[in-house]
């Protein structure tokens, strides 16, 4: 894919592995449309990153399906087309399962599992224009169970599930999916605070550019599932 002037929509993109995959993307030449739940921090997000005409705040909450269509609305109407969708938007709540309330898990399935499908039923038909790129954040946590995570395993699974399910329907538009799986990040996710202690982890940036990487590959060639993970552990 030649990148410059092509269009990428970034779910989950005022902070963390959207905000620095929006910022690599801009530096290679694309348009950049973020997305969050609260427009006040998604336009501080776009100024952060420049403010200029190459980015498009967007208030959006993927676990209402109109949302996501506003949004993408919005995107043509600024650029006229849409190339690459990250669907990044996700939530972790982590508690055994007899101490998991109903509103930690339908939050958690309604923001990742059921924010993925949002985004990419709003988006699919304009992908199938531009033979574009949908991209969904999973985790390792989709393929590794652990305890406390019975929310978080079920969502980050059925993510991967449908991602590569997807692909399969959706490759005979031309249009590539692929899902990428890290393991420990250094976010703001689930309120963590990054600081020192977290060099030795992917840093949000490494995802951009991995994210980066991925576009730039021979459109014969489809990555459907990457794992990435920290070349060390945690070294205590």
């Amino acid at each position: 894919m030649k990148l410059k002037d092509k269009v990428v929509y970034i779910t989950g993109g005022s902070k963390g592995i959207g905000y620095s995959t929006a910022k690599v993307l801009l530096a290679a030449g694309m348009k950049v449309a973020i997305s969050g739940r609260t427009l006040k921090s998604v336009q501080e997000a776009a100024k952060s990153l420049g403010g200029d005409s190459n980015v498009l705040a967007l208030a959006s909450d993927v676990t209402k399906h109109t949302d996501e269509i506003n949004a993408v609305e919005q995107i043509i109407s600024k650029w006229g087309q849409l190339d690459v969708v990250l669907a990044n938007a996700g939530v972790g709540n982590f508690a055994p399962i007899d101490k998991m309330t109903e509103d930690e898990w339908h939050q958690m399935i309604n923001t990742n599992l059921n924010g993925v499908f949002h985004t990419l039923k709003a988006t699919v038909e304009e992908l199938k224009k531009t033979e574009g790129y949908y991209i969904t954040l999973a985790s390792l946590a989709g393929t590794n169970f652990f305890a406390n995570g019975a929310g978080y395993n079920a969502t980050k699974f059925g993510v991967v599930g449908f991602t590569q399910a997807a692909m399969l329907d959706l490759r005979q538009y031309g249009i590539k999916v692929s899902t990428i799986m890290p393991g420990s990040v250094a976010t703001n996710f689930n309120d963590h605070e990054p600081s020192e202690k977290d060099a030795w982890k992917i840093q949000p940036e490494d995802i951009g550019e991995l994210v980066l990487d991925v576009l730039k590959m021979n459109p014969r060639t489809l990555p459907s599932k990457i794992e990435v993970r920290p070349t060390r552990p945690d070294l205590k």
